[in-house]
């Protein structure tokens, strides 16, 4: 058996129903069953990045549309959702290579990137360019605007953009987590 990785990209509408189960299972593993129905339905509907390992799936990372608001001004955001390597290939390198081609589809398709760490999955994300918001943010609900102090946010902007991280950082709703 080969060590080999390989690496695609795939819309969730390219994912077989095996892959989307087999995709399913791993983040159960790399989450220890705190992977909730709301996490699986936000990781949904945009790109999937998979690190295979032979037939099988070791590693995903999904960036999916949010739209965002940095101060008063409209961004498109890719949002980094259910990011994950099996057990037994974490601390290989299988992440950063994630991160890597996350990063691509950030700076080709998105204004800036986001994403709420892990306290595990903090210095990956650091070490490949993203940086901790911190300004305030909060989101938009059907109460209207509401602070979410409590939540951590990382951001991967294009330089062109002149973000100015102390700006509040606001975020559409979405049922689970907002953030």
């Amino acid at each position: 058996m080969t060590n080999t990785i390989t690496f695609n990209v795939r819309h969730t509408h390219q994912l077989t129903q095996q892959q989307i189960g087999a995709l399913r299972t791993l983040l159960d593993v790399v989450y220890e069953g705190e992977f909730s129905p709301e996490d699986w339905d936000h990781a949904l509907g945009g790109l999937h990045t998979l690190a295979w390992q032979g037939a099988q799936i070791i590693g995903h990372a999904a960036v999916v549309q949010r739209a965002v608001l940095v101060g008063d001004q409209p961004y498109r955001g890719g949002y980094l959702e259910a990011m994950g390597v099996h057990p037994d290939w974490q601390r290989r390198g299988v992440g950063r290579q994630l991160m890597r081609r996350v990063n691509t589809q950030v700076e080709r398709g998105y204004d800036l990137g986001l994403l709420s760490p892990s306290d595990e999955g903090r210095p990956l994300y650091a070490g490949t360019g993203w940086l901790d918001w911190p300004g305030e943010r909060r989101s938009f609900t059907p109460w209207g605007i509401i602070p979410t102090p409590d939540e951590e946010v990382m951001v991967y902007g294009r330089a062109d953009l002149g973000l100015d991280l102390t700006q509040p950082l606001t975020c559409d709703y979405r049922s689970g987590d907002v953030w």
